[in-house]
Order: structure tokens, then C-alpha cells, then sequence
């Protein structure tokens, strides 16, 4: 992740991509609705459109075709849900692949499944099980585990496009996995503990525009937002 131009065969990169379009269309439909019904939520998606940009283009080689970096997409999904994220992240890839030469344009559809769609969901879904331990510790976790579920699913497209000659897939996976593990964990954990700290920065001074995106009602901790806010 991201992976890079021209490095997937054809059909994978065009399937990748068909896979794609669906939540893209949703999630667009979903940032629409939000800015209809919410205007003062523009600046807090800009906001976390940046964010992903940001820490997303901060990379490291890793796999030969690909590289590891901070997703920054958590912090989205837990303010919005993920469907808003296939969008945000599918424009944060198009504009590095554009400007950074960070991943590519045939490669897009693949990128944007892995960083913009699994890692938000899981993401997602990681925050509203944790969510009875503490506003903190679950935001961490989905930031952490969605970050990793992008370079699980990264590591499968690359172990499906390159198998290994003796092992197969099963060998590829482990072998994209293990090298990818060197540098991601950490880089996960990190992501984890600084969107903490993003989100307590917004329940502290944007309290009024969480709630009006619904966050307090989604995230189950409507009493825990508002104390942490006067905090």
C-alpha cells in the first residue's frame, strides 16, 4: 500500500477496481446527504479528508511494488461511518498518485478497496465493539485494526497477482505479510495513539460539531463526549 503504477496484471487492477465503484457511489451519496442536511460538516470532512492525506503520504518501502505508511482513514470512519471514506480516501489516492507518484492510476480500483473500503469498515466496526470501554481505547483500536486491515487486504492482492512458484498463494501471503509486518505494526500502533489524540482535541474544542454530525448518538457516548468537552 499503496501499491504502485502498472505493477498489478490488467484483469487484476480492472477487477479491483469494478469491486470499487459500488461503495464509491454510496459514499457519495452519503457526502451529499451530510452536506445538505449538515453544512457545518464541510469543514470537519475537509478535515478528515486532510488528515488521511497527510499521514497517508508519509511512506516507507516496504514490498517490492508497494510501501508502508499510516492509513489516517480511522478517524473518519469513526466521525462518519465508513461509506464516507470511499470517497475521502479514493480522492486523497487519485491526488498522491497524481502529484507524489505515490501508488498509481491502474492501480487505483486496488488501492482505493483496500485503504478507502476494508480499513474504514473494519474500522468501523472495531470502534462500535470497543465503544463500552471508553471513548479512548476505541477510537485506538479502530485507528490501529483498520490500518492493519488495509495491509492485509494489500498483502492478498499482491499474493493473488505474484504467487509463489513452490507455495502458491498460501506462500505469497505469508511472505508479502511478513514484510510488510516489520514496519506496519509499529506504524499502526502510532496511528492509533495520534488519532486519540486528534479525537480528544475535537471533543474538546468542536463539541457542538461532533454532535451535530451525530457522533455522540453513533458512537454510544453521548454522556462521555459531553463531560470530555467541559473537560
Amino acid at each position: 500500500m499503496h501499491i504502485m503504477e502498472g505493477f498489478l496484471p490488467p484483469l487484476h487492477a480492472a477487477a479491483w477496481t469494478a469491486v470499487s465503484v459500488p461503495f464509491l457511489v454510496i459514499g457519495a451519496r452519503r457526502i451529499a446527504r451530510i452536506s445538505r442536511e449538515q453544512p457545518r460538516a464541510k469543514l470537519l470532512l475537509a478535515s478528515a479528508g486532510a488528515f488521511a492525506f497527510v499521514l497517508s503520504a508519509l511512506k516507507i518501502p516496504s514490498v517490492t511494488g508497494s510501501c508502508s505508511h499510516p492509513t489516517g482513514t480511522g478517524l473518519g470512519a469513526v466521525l462518519f461511518g465508513p461509506s464516507v471514506m470511499a470517497v475521502l480516501g479514493a480522492i486523497v489516492l487519485l491526488f498522491q498518485a497524481l502529484l507524489l507518484a505515490h501508488g498509481g492510476l491502474t492501480t487505483l480500483g486496488a488501492n482505493i478497496f483496500s485503504m478507502a473500503i476494508v480499513g474504514p469498515w473494519v474500522a468501523y466496526g472495531c470502534f462500535r465493539l470497543a465503544r463500552p470501554l471508553g471513548l479512548g481505547v476505541a477510537v485506538f483500536f479502530a485507528a490501529m485494526l483498520g490500518n492493519l486491515a488495509t495491509y492485509l487486504v494489500t498483502t492478498g492482492q499482491l499474493a493473488l497477482a505474484f504467487p509463489d512458484p513452490v507455495s502458491g498463494f498460501a506462500g505469497a501471503l505469508t511472505k508479502f505479510g511478513g514484510i510488510f509486518a516489520l514496519t506496519q505494526i509499529p506504524l499502526a500502533v502510532i496511528e492509533g495513539l495520534l488519532t486519540v489524540v486528534v479525537v480528544n482535541l475535537l471533543v474538546q474544542y468542536s463539541r457542538d460539531d461532533l454532535n451535530e454530525v451525530g457522533f455522540d448518538r453513533r458512537s454510544g457516548l453521548g454522556p462521555e463526549l459531553g463531560s470530555a468537552g467541559r473537560a
